[in-house]
């Protein structure tokens, strides 16, 4: 596997094991729940290795807080109001923030960094301009012959200058787009790689297959997902598709856990959602997608959810 294929992969592990750590210290976890982490466990060697290196981690974050009295005295009350869960969701936040924070190899790969509630527009050096959405990264390679970005995190718009000698490419995991002289937007997610052509046209090619490559055309959006392998192509609305520039969100009947991944572009902590079952529930609406306190409260009205905050860590629950 190519190293960027590589990392990529430890990084997605790395996700799914700070995840499972949370789903497992849930007293009331569903047995399909430990069923489905059985399977990710036995699906890759490399799971389990990830796994064990995250319980050193979180043991690690029990004794430190085990040391410090007034960490040590933090109590949260469980759902059905029996024993308080003693700075368990703290020790949570401190093993996923671990897990997160510790992106060294990308970063120095990384020529461009939007922190979060950062959008910065940069200008290329053939007058290219990119805008970065938050939490976004990119790494730039230009030669006299070609002109290719490396999104590596996030979400970034390409309004390219035209330069038919030099094609101009945004590489997005297995996703490779071509621009065609034109304007676009690419967001590289946990589950599917998003591309919205504003202007023009763009050529896509999956897994370095020419033959298999589409045309994604001026008002059109193509999803590639990871699990079908699979792209589709539909018409959009490009002012909904691109509400991220104003800091918001369109969502229409998306999952809960998409909403959970663009909110945590704009929030200094974590947020998880506690179990797979609500991590799949569906929800439409607008919302200010970088005021975290105003998604939250969209959240939770309209899934009748609870958001538990400590320090760095939010969970929602039911």
């Amino acid at each position: 596997m190519p190293a960027q294929g590589a990392a990529n992969a430890q990084k997605k592990r790395n996700r799914e094991a700070a995840d499972w750590i949370l789903r497992n210290s849930d007293p009331n976890q569903t047995k399909a729940d430990r069923t489905r982490f059985q399977e990710w466990l036995d699906r890759d060697p490399e799971n389990c290795r990830t796994y064990r290196a995250a319980e050193r981690l979180l043991g690690d974050a029990t004794r430190a807080i085990q040391s410090d009295s007034a960490l040590a005295n933090i109590k949260v009350k469980s759902r059905s109001g029996g024993k308080p869960i003693i700075a368990t969701l703290l020790v949570v936040a401190l093993a996923t923030g671990a897990f997160f924070a510790l992106d060294g190899p990308m970063r120095l790969e990384a020529d461009v960094i939007a922190g979060t509630n950062e959008m910065p527009v940069i200008t290329l050096e053939d007058g290219s301009e990119v805008q970065l959405n938050s939490s976004s990264t990119i790494a730039v390679d230009f030669t006299d012959s070609r002109r290719t970005i490396r999104l590596l995190q996030g979400q970034a718009f390409f309004q390219v200058a035209h330069a038919a000698e030099r094609p101009f490419t945004v590489v997005a995991g297995t996703a490779k787009v071509t621009a065609l002289g034109t304007a676009f937007d690419v967001r590289y997610g946990n589950d599917d790689t998003e591309v919205t052509v504003t202007e023009n046209a763009v050529q896509i090619e999956i897994d370095g297959n020419r033959a298999g490559s589409v045309r994604v055309g001026q008002g059109e959006q193509a999803i590639y997902d990871y699990a079908k392998k699979q792209v589709a192509i539909a018409p959009v609305d490009s002012l909904v598709a691109l509400a991220w520039k104003r800091g918001q969100i369109v969502l229409d009947n998306a999952p809960l856990s998409y909403v959970v991944e663009e909110m945590n572009r704009h929030f200094y902590g974590r947020i998880v959602v506690a179990g797979s079952a609500l991590a799949g529930r569906r929800v439409s609406g607008t919302m200010k997608i970088a005021d975290t306190d105003d998604a939250l409260a969209f959240i939770t009205q309209a899934l009748h959810v609870k958001a538990t905050r400590l320090g760095p860590l939010i969970v929602i629950r039911q």
